[in-house]
């Protein structure tokens, strides 16, 4: 069985802060690869090449790979930082690059970790995080009499109904935690005198939103 892990919600996160007239704008992606962090990197230092900086990190689940850039500032104080937010909440698959362009007074060392921190986690916040899990997708045909009944007992076994098909019977898709057939199919055979059972058709990581 897979473990879970936790990946942006969504595709693509922003949001912008001033720190001492200093303007950071920290992004986030949801990345498949390697080279699509890297892609995402290096669009940022083309787009804002006139930026001060461009700092960096990114975790993939595939190797365990994370990698990270100060771009320029003083080392330790702004990738490293940006990876640190996104291994505090277990983030995988993605990359987040904090654009700085330059107000004209120094922020200090102390000052430059706690603003890469910030603009990492706005990036996150904007992004939001999801909990990847195992799933067990089940397909339940059932008498249209009885159909009422099996939405009762899924719904109370943290069953999502993906899909229903009206045909000779009403034939319905749902996820479930992996693992909990037997608990499943237990309450259906009591609550239908033993006429409907689930079948798993698949078994896949699939996401919640948890933040």
């Amino acid at each position: 069985m897979g473990k879970d892990y936790f990946v942006p919600f969504e595709p693509y996160g922003e949001d912008a802060f001033a720190e001492k007239r200093s303007k950071f704008t920290g992004r986030l992606w949801h990345v498949e690869s390697q080279e699509d962090a890297v892609a995402k990197i290096k669009e940022m230092r083309e787009k804002y090449w006139d930026a001060t900086h461009n700092c960096w990190a990114y975790i993939l689940r595939e190797g365990n790979i994370m990698r990270y850039s100060d771009d320029g500032e003083p080392q330790g104080t702004a990738g490293m930082p940006i990876l640190e937010v996104l291994r505090h909440e277990n983030l995988v698959d993605v990359c987040c690059v904090v654009t700085r362009y330059f107000g004209g007074i120094l922020l200090g060392t102390g000052g430059l970790v706690r603003a890469y921190t910030k603009g990492a986690q706005v990036a996150v916040a904007a992004a939001g995080v999801q909990q990847m899990s195992m799933f067990s997708v089940l397909l339940i045909a059932c008498p249209y009499n009885l159909s009422g009944i099996v939405q009762q007992v899924l719904a109370a076994q943290d069953c999502t109904v993906e899909e229903i098909e009206y045909g000779a019977d009403v034939t319905l898709t749902a996820a479930q935690p992996a693992g909990r057939l037997e608990e499943l199919n237990q309450a259906l055979a009591n609550a239908t005198a033993g006429t409907v059972q689930a079948v798993v058709i698949e078994t896949k990581f699939m996401g919640r939103r948890v933040k």
